[in-house]
Order: C-alpha cells, then sequence, then structure tokens
C-alpha cells in the first residue's frame, strides 16, 4: 500500500484536517504534486548537509540541560520540545527567529496539537466553531503561527539572501527555466509542514526514549559506557561521532519500534483496487498503524519489552527493518528521516553524557494516544553523572528533590490533553 502511492494517496480525516493546517505542503500534497515538491526540498536534507548540522544539533542538545540541577525535577516533555522547536527554527530560518518567538512557536504546537486529534476523530465540524475556550485556543495557535511563518519571509525578502531552507525556497520563486517558479503560497505551505512535521514528533521520541532507559537500566547502562568512551569529558557529538554511537542510535530506532509517535495513519484509494483479499472502491480509507505492525511478534519477538540490542549489527537487524515503518516507506517516506535520527541520536548522547534521569515515585503514566503518541507531561528527576565536561555548572540547590516546577508542568499537562470534553 505505502509503495503504491498512485493507487493509495494520502487522504482521508487526518490529511484532510492536515491539508487545513498546513496548506499543500510536502507533508500532505497529493501524489502527482510530491515528486516535485520532494525534489525542490531534497537538497536541504542531503547527507553532506546532515554532516554540517552536527555542530547545530550539539549546541541545542547541551543548552536545553544546561541549567538542570541535581536532584530537581525537570519537565522533559517540554525541554525535548523546547529543543527541537529551537532546531527546526535554525534548520528554516537560521537565527530569524529569537528566542522569544520560538519559545511562542512552542507554545502554538502544543495547542494545535492538542486540538488536531479530537477535530480527526469528531467528524462534526459544527462542533469546532463554537467559541469554546479550547476551539479559541486554537484557532488561535493557528492563526499566529502562520502570521510568524509570514514575518520570517517577509523580513527575509528585505535582507539578505541566508543558506537556509528559507533561502532556497525564495530562491525557487524566481523560477530556473527548468521548473516552474515556487508561488509564495508554497513557500509559506512547506514551512508550516516542516516546522510541525519537525518539532513534536522529535521532541515524543526523545521523550519515550529517556522514560524507557529509565525503566530499562541495563539499556541505559550500555548507553552511558558507550558515550563515555566515544565523547570522553562529556564533549559534544560531532559529524565523525554518529557512526560510532551504535547502541545510542539502536536506543533511538527500538524507542521508534516500540513508542512510534505517528502511530496511525490513513490513505484513500484512487482507482477501484483489490487489496488483503478485499475489493475497494475509489474513494475508500485505509486505515493502518505503525504501532501495530511494530508490536507484531512475527517481526519482533516480545515486542512489549524495549530491547535496543534489535537494531545492532547483524541478520536479524537487517530483517526487522522491513517491518520498522515510523518514518513510512516507498516514494513518501518522511524527507527528514536521517535528520530525524541523528537529532535524535546527538540529543540522546549530549544529556545521557551529562545527566541520568529517574522517574518520580509511583506509577508511570502510560502514554497518551492523540495525533501522535509519546509523553506530553513526562516529569524526571535529575541526577548528576561522574564525567561532566568542563565549564558546565552542575547546580545543587536547596529544594528537596520532590519539589515541582508546578506551572511548567500543568501547562505541559493541558497542552497533552486530547479529550473531547474539552474541544
Amino acid at each position: 500500500m505505502l509503495k503504491d502511492t498512485r493507487t493509495f494517496d494520502k487522504g482521508g480525516p487526518l490529511f484532510d484536517r492536515l491539508r487545513t493546517l498546513m496548506g499543500n505542503g510536502v507533508v500532505t500534497c497529493p501524489h502527482q504534486d510530491h515528486r516535485r515538491q520532494r525534489r525542490l526540498l531534497q537538497p536541504a536534507f542531503r547527507p553532506s548537509r546532515l554532516a554540517e548540522r552536527a555542530d547545530l544539533l550539539g549546541e541545542e542538545a547541551e543548552a536545553v540541560c544546561r541549567e538542570w540541577e541535581a536532584g530537581r525535577q525537570v519537565d522533559i516533555s517540554a525541554a525535548m520540545m523546547a529543543l527541537t522547536t529551537r532546531v527546526i527554527s535554525r534548520v528554516l530560518f537560521s537565527d530569524s527567529l529569537d528566542t522569544g518567538t520560538a519559545a511562542e512557536v512552542r507554545q502554538c504546537l502544543a495547542a494545535i496539537v492538542h486540538g488536531l486529534f479530537v477535530r480527526t476523530v469528531v467528524p462534526i465540524d459544527a462542533l469546532f466553531r463554537v467559541p469554546t475556550p479550547a476551539n479559541r485556543r486554537y484557532r488561535r495557535a493557528v492563526e499566529r503561527t502562520h502570521a510568524i511563518i509570514d514575518a520570517a519571509i517577509a523580513e527575509r525578502r528585505r535582507g539578505d539572501p541566508r543558506d537556509d531552507l528559507l533561502g532556497t525556497l525564495l530562491q525557487a520563486t524566481h523560477g530556473d527555466g527548468a521548473e516552474p517558479a515556487v508561488t509564495a503560497q508554497e513557500v509559506h505551505d512547506q514551512l508550516v509542514s516542516l516546522l510541525l512535521a519537525g518539532t513534536e514528533s522529535t521532541a515524543l521520541c526523545l521523550a519515550s526514549a529517556f522514560s524507557l532507559l529509565a525503566q530499562n537500566p541495563e539499556a541505559e547502562r550500555r548507553l552511558h559506557a558507550e558515550v563515555d568512551a566515544v565523547l570522553p569529558g562529556g564533549r559534544r557529538p560531532g559529524p565523525d561521532d554518529l557512526p560510532r554511537l551504535v547502541h545510542t542510535r539502536a536506543v533511538v530506532t527500538e524507542t521508534l519500534r516500540h513508542s512510534p509517535p505517528g502511530w496511525l495513519f490513513t490513505r484513500v484509494t484512487t482507482r477501484e483496487t483489490e487489496f488483503a483479499g478485499c475489493r475497494l472502491p475509489r474513494g475508500a480509507t485505509v486505515l493502518y498503524s505503525p504501532y501495530l505492525l511494530h508490536h507484531d511478534p512475527a517481526w519482533f519477538p516480545d515486542p512489549g519489552r524495549f530491547l535496543p540490542d534489535r537494531w545492532l549489527p547483524g541478520p536479524g537487524a537487517a530483517g526487522a527493518h522491513g517491518a520498522l515503518i515510523p518514518f513510512a516507506t516507498g516514494s513518501r517516506t518522511c524527507i527528514g528521516e536521517a535528520f530525524a535520527m541523528a537529532e535524535a541520536t546527538v540529543a540522546l548522547a549530549t544529556v545521557a553524557g551529562r545527566w541520568r534521569l529517574r522517574h518520580v515515585p509511583g506509577p508511570v503514566e502510560p502514554p497518551r494516544p492523540g495525533a501522535t503518541l509519546g509523553p506530553r507531561s513526562l516529569v524526571m528527576i535529575c541526577e548528576s553523572r561522574a564525567r561532566v565536561p568542563v565549564g558546565t555548572a552542575l547546580h545543587t540547590g536547596s529544594r528537596a528533590p520532590g519539589a515541582t516546577q508546578a506551572s511548567r508542568v500543568q501547562a505541559s499537562r493541558m497542552s497533552g490533553d486530547s479529550g473531547v470534553d474539552d474541544a
């Protein structure tokens, strides 16, 4: 199904809502538009650009945990969202978004994701036109996100060209003779699409990874041993270090198998066809779940266990990769797959080189499914590790280990709620 995009095109309730939000960008566009759009964006995600951005990834990962204090509780969900928002903002806009605007984008994205799932599963548009507080929050977040994008585009048009994705898109508006010029609306839609797609999924993956590591001490021990060996003294990972962080990458891959942020998707048939022994008419919606496939014991023995060793080099890992689809597959594979894997690997190694994260006492709340899957209010306790980079301050405050940063945690809990009663 995923490899036959002419017959099974992107569509269904989720993508109908996403098109309203994102426009006709690379994430949501129909089959006939996809090849041109992907060719336009592909240079920004080539391996050579990935190597150039390794320092950027490490810098942002180091910054997000620099002010943590031993014994304190940290909202890991919010911290990872802050990290991925800053990273994708720099990839798209360089430094066009200041710290305050980036924080505003993060708040808007949380409100959008909060409202998106409800709008997908409840097919009653009139319900969302009622001026309830939640509906107003969602509309304001959408409007503000689009306004921030438009302001960044306008500022760049007045300034000097920059070597970022916005610069690539603006250059394409002039056309090159071989392809028609990109329109101003297309520039806007691509930026909105990549901003939304490149932020929450990676943040949820990282939050899930830290939660799963805290529940699996042997996997955590092996991660720390590798990080200490590859990055002595807690230095930042560079492009040459990524191939050596084998177990770290396996932790990321196993997290995407165990708790894939994109857990439920749809496709729509463009013609009458036969699929899995069923005759489907044109316009039929097909629902599929990476989560269910990733927990099929036929492909992944003992699927409920968190086992990063599944992905260490060997014939077993090679076979399992065929059933792993956190980024989809075929021609509509996520354009940012390699970037997202590198970002998560660098962030995990950077944080793990400095901190051990522990769950607060009590049961660990399972992730709540929404438009995406993952912990949206994960609070953990920081423990400093022995190997700390020179110049990184470790604070030991007087607050008791059980104290919480209540306002931040509460805000995160609200942004993660997906209840219909709050629609």
